[in-house]
């Protein structure tokens, strides 16, 4: 059975994986059909996958400092 800790460590990453993977089929779609959802939908999940990143870095230091 996963534990609570590794439970979220896996979320997170998978989480950013996948906002950083519509972020590039947004920017596929906006090259391609010059769609301005494609690129809306890059921006939007570009800044989810840094903040999500932002919060993975400050949660992973805090699970050091319990540790």
């Amino acid at each position: 059975m996963l534990s609570l800790r590794t439970f979220h460590v896996f979320f997170i990453v998978v989480s950013i994986l996948l906002s950083l993977g519509v972020a590039a089929w947004g920017i596929q779609q906006y090259l391609l059909h010059s769609s301005r959802q494609g690129l809306a939908m890059a921006v939007i999940f570009s800044v989810s996958g840094f903040l999500l990143s932002a919060y993975a870095a400050r949660y992973f230091g805090k699970l050091r400092r319990l540790e």
